[in-house]
């Protein structure tokens, strides 16, 4: 038997750092995640609900206008 299929795929983003931001989340680790990229990750949720555009566009799963998965 396979593997089941994920309901949602995982895409793999590559980013660049300089020595300070990388720093910055070395310091970071502890606090919002263990490995680089778990803190990083954090990072972008964390503002992606500051500027409100997860409860947005939650409110819009929710009201049946779409797949939220299409903003991420």
């Amino acid at each position: 038997m396979g593997r089941p299929k994920q309901k949602y795929q995982i895409k793999r983003v590559q980013v660049t750092f300089t020595k300070e931001q990388y720093d910055l989340i070395q310091k970071l680790k502890g606090e919002l995640g263990i490995s680089d990229s778990e803190v990083v990750r954090n990072i972008v949720i964390a503002w992606l609900a500051e500027k409100g555009i997860i409860s947005e566009m939650l409110k819009e799963k929710l009201s049946g206008k779409g797949d939220i998965h299409e903003h991420l």
